[in-house]
């Protein structure tokens, strides 16, 4: 994954969290800060995740806009927020790797495969949730090509 989607300021280590709506503001926010998407492409990723959650099973949850919200979209990008101690996505969905998507066109179903392939192995979830620096994280998501 090229350096410009997954950079060491996107991502947030051993961050507490309350709540659903919380998780998506503060993921949302790294890629809004970061230059990815405009201030409102946080809204859709909350309306997103009213329609469907985006919680994928083994503590990881993907928050993303919906699809109208392709126009928010400056440049493609991920942020990785891990949450050690888990928030609650709703009915008993508890998550604790978060990864925000931003794909400008129709880059963002690469990454969804790219991040499909590192979270269907649990030792690899485990090793960004332990993990000590933001450059592991990185180079867990580069092994993927």
């Amino acid at each position: 994954m090229s350096e410009t989607i997954l950079k060491e300021a996107n991502i947030q280590l051993n961050q507490s969290l309350t709540g659903k709506e919380e998780a998506v503001r503060f993921v949302g926010g790294i890629l809004h800060k970061e230059g990815y998407v405009t201030e409102d492409y946080i809204e859709s990723m909350l309306a997103r995740e009213e329609i469907t959650s985006t919680f994928m099973g083994n503590h990881v949850a993907i928050p993303h806009g919906t699809e109208e919200a392709k126009k928010s979209v400056k440049e493609t990008g991920i942020s990785v927020v891990t949450v050690p101690d888990g928030v609650d996505f709703g009915g008993g969905n508890i998550v604790k790797l978060l990864i925000g998507i931003a794909g400008k066109g129709d880059e963002h179903l690469e990454i969804l495969s790219k991040i499909a392939i590192v979270c269907s192995e649990e030792e690899n979830i485990d090793k960004i949730l332990q993990a000590d620096s933001k450059q592991e994280v990185i180079s867990i998501f580069s092994e993927v090509e």
